[in-house]
């Protein structure tokens, strides 16, 4: 297999923008507007660096019925740069990647690159060396090891948008150890940034996000950033992305109880009210095979699911 082969000085690492036509949570004024603005500073930072701009999973917030103004909007900044792309749970519908979904439709555009498969994903020309990027997109294996041609690539790297082991993280499905023949393992989906690991010659590392979805103290003390990768960095350095302040985009109310912001992120309690508020019945069929395969019977807050799900629908799902 032949794979594209990039100059650049290294990568620009953009973790999960969520844009969105219809604002998550409790955000404020345009959301859309202020993630195009983040993308974009971010965009012409690397471009001014000489690096490759690459986002981290989960561009998009609902993977489908984003507005067109929203998807024109993108497809006209996206154009410029082409940044790679990894495919994150939030890009897909019902747990799928399928034709339908916005990302797609930037894709089709010719607009990004596309990672949506486990694997070697580009080569990466720098001054120093050739560098290989692997990816493993939402719900594929990070592989065990990756078996290097002798000489031929100074770094492998592996971008994922995974559950990981880092400290303080509720759900931990990939353990942190040394991967042969990978030098560095960079993460999306995991919101607050994480200090990098190192086991053995595997770097983990996980830089956080450009967009603040919940209302929280975290979100309030935490700042928009993306992160930098060249050659011989020991660690990723971080940009603060230029954006508002807490209290443009969030309510001037008292904070609800202490959470960690990725869990609250995350939580099907948030995500199933959310999908609620934005479906409608013509939906319903969809939406109530989607509650059923993921909405644990035991949890405590699936009744009330299950109650809004039939309120907004009126039972025709």
């Amino acid at each position: 297999m032949t794979l594209e082969r990039v100059e650049a000085e290294g990568l620009f690492l953009i973790g999960d923008p969520h844009i969105a036509s219809t604002p998550p949570g409790q955000r404020l004024g345009d959301f859309a507007a202020d993630i195009l603005d983040k993308l974009e500073a971010c965009f012409k930072q690397a471009e001014m660096l000489g690096l490759v701009p690459l986002i981290l999973g989960d561009l998009f917030h609902w993977p489908r019925d984003n507005g067109n103004s929203l998807l024109v909007d993108m497809i006209g900044l996206f154009g410029q740069y082409k940044p790679f792309v990894l495919v994150g749970n939030h890009d897909k519908y019902q747990a799928r990647f399928t034709p339908d979904v916005s990302m797609a439709v930037l894709n089709a555009a010719g607009v990004i690159r596309l990672l949506s498969e486990q694997g070697p994903a580009f080569e990466l020309q720098t001054q120093q060396g050739l560098v290989l990027v692997g990816a493993s997109p939402d719900s594929t294996p990070i592989p065990k090891s990756y078996e290097r041609e002798d000489g031929k690539y100074l770094k492998v790297i592996w971008v994922t948008h995974h559950n990981i082991s880092f400290p303080e993280c509720e759900k931990k499905q990939h353990v942190i150890k040394e991967k042969p023949g990978i030098d560095w393992i960079i993460n999306g989906h995991i919101h607050r940034p994480r200090e990098s690991i190192t086991k053995g010659m595997t770097i983990w590392a996980n830089p956080g996000n450009i967009a603040r979805l919940v209302f929280s103290r975290l979100a309030l003390e935490r700042k928009p950033q993306a992160a930098i990768w060249t050659p011989d960095c020991v660690d990723l350095k971080k940009w603060e992305v230029p954006h508002r302040d807490f209290y443009e985009v969030f309510p001037d109310q008292e904070f609800p109880p202490e959470a960690e912001d990725a869990a609250v992120a995350e939580s099907k309690f948030l995500q199933g009210l959310e999908r609620l508020a934005w479906k409608r019945t013509h939906e319903g069929e969809g939406l109530k095979q989607f509650l059923t395969d993921n909405i644990d019977p035991e949890e405590p807050e699936s009744k009330l699911i299950w109650e809004l799900y039939t309120e907004v629908t009126d039972g025709n799902g």
